[in-house]
């Protein structure tokens, strides 16, 4: 074999590598460019799952007040005043309550109260969304 020979290839292939080593300005911004591209599209597909999930919750949250409601009629004959009546024993005399677990009144998953209306011999329960529609049951 000859030495001489393989430790001239070899400088050369070093010093051809070092020449060209690491990454253009131009090659660093294009990567950057793909990855805010691709983390623009993450997120907002993130916030329409997002969305979707608070809405379930809601709709979920809304049957279980529901159920509630219905409870507390069936014990005392009539629906209640106000959420705060499936909670706290007012004049009612077959209040069997808490109707909630916990003993608390959950909130919509946007932070704010569910809003319940007595409709004659019916109720609404709904839960306003930040942009100001309602999600219903």
């Amino acid at each position: 074999m000859n030495t001489k020979k393989i430790t001239s290839v070899l400088s050369l292939k070093s010093k051809d590598h070092n020449r060209r080593s690491g990454f253009t300005l131009v090659e660093i911004l294009l990567v950057v460019a793909i990855l805010g591209i691709l983390a623009g599209v993450a997120t907002v597909s993130i916030r329409g799952r997002m969305l979707g999930s608070q809405i379930a919750a809601a709709r979920t949250s809304i049957q279980a007040i529901g159920t509630a409601i219905d409870t507390y009629e069936v014990d005392n004959g009539v629906l209640p005043a106000s959420l705060q009546s499936l909670l706290t024993k007012g004049s009612e005399y077959n209040w069997n309550g808490p109707y909630l677990k916990d003993g608390r009144m959950p909130k919509t998953p946007w932070g704010d109260d569910f809003v319940y209306a007595v409709k004659g011999e019916s109720y609404e329960l709904k839960a306003r969304k930040p942009d100001g529609e309602f999600v219903t049951n």
